[in-house]
């Protein structure tokens, strides 16, 4: 096992660290550990998969885990040039699971990850038994609702999908995800990690194509299968003190019409719920799985 992937598996002890190259050449890194069905877990920005360090333990003793680092962040690769839809990482998502034997599994995901995995309920509906996605509303709905407030908590949805390369060069991305420091948990081994990972200016070319996406050709595709909601068992879950969601939305509206089953939760917490409220995360996923 290389210098880089141990690093990964610090994290997670006794997990195997590996790299999948899907079809366009994009080289997907992952973890996988425990037994049981298989559990896909993706995360948000500006993080990878060591998010998820807190539930793991737990889940590992029901689930096969698997944690990818999506396409532009952490240890897979950071395309200059590419298609970072949500479309795209869930196709992604959906080989990685080919690969290690997974034909069908459950899937949670934060944040960007949590677009992921509703991309990824909607395009392989017939792999996804059921669904968590963790402080989101959609995409369609945040920019269709887009005032002063939502705009002002939002900011980053403003900025970082301007074109190249304005805000590649206004931003720091050290300062970036140092940012978000203590709601990620105040863990500085983890911080460390991210900020290596993530913290560089490819890291952050790519989480503004990632957010670029998010403003053009996910909005298209959103709209394209609208009226196809997600028909596996879902589990929506926010932080009820979320900047992001919970203090800007009635969270249950913006998903009317969305999924034909679904379940809604807050806890309280901010955005980062895995790392600011790991108990009470946990506690729903298991309730939900």
């Amino acid at each position: 096992m290389d210098e880089d992937a141990m690093a990964a598996v610090d994290f997670f002890p006794g997990y195997t660290a590996g790299r999948f190259t899907v079809d366009d050449g994009t080289g997907i890194h992952y973890v996988t550990g425990g037994s049981g069905p298989p559990l896909l877990l993706l995360h948000g920005a500006p993080q990878s998969h060591i998010m998820w360090r807190h539930q793991a333990p737990r889940l590992a003793e029901r689930f096969t885990l698997v944690l990818p680092d999506l396409r532009g962040y952490g240890r897979s690769d950071k395309p200059a040039r590419g298609d970072y839809s949500k479309r795209r990482s869930a196709a992604d998502m959906a080989a990685l699971m080919t690969s290690l034997g997974h034909s069908t599994f459950c899937v949670a995901g934060h944040d960007r990850g949590a677009r992921v995995a509703r991309r990824l309920m909607k395009d392989h509906r017939d792999r996804v038994e059921r669904g968590i996605l963790l402080d989101i509303v959609p995409t369609t709905h945040i920019y269709r609702n887009m005032d002063y407030k939502v705009a002002s908590n939002l900011w980053i949805w403003v900025l970082l999908p301007r074109p190249e390369p304005l805000p590649e060069m206004m931003l720091d991305p050290k300062m970036l995800i140092a940012g978000g420091a203590k709601l990620m948990g105040d863990d500085p081994d983890a911080l460390a990690d991210y900020l290596e990972t993530n913290g560089n200016a490819e890291g952050l070319h790519a989480m503004c194509e990632d957010y670029r996406a998010g403003a053009s050709i996910d909005m298209a595709h959103d709209d394209a299968d609208a009226d196809r909601p997600i028909e596996a068992p879902l589990l929506i879950l926010w932080g009820s003190r979320s900047l992001s969601t919970g203090q800007l939305f009635d969270v249950p509206a913006a998903w009317t019409g969305q999924a034909t089953d679904a379940t809604f939760r807050s806890i309280d917490s901010d955005h980062f719920l895995p790392e600011e409220a790991p108990e009470e995360t946990l506690k729903a996923i298991l309730k939900f799985l």
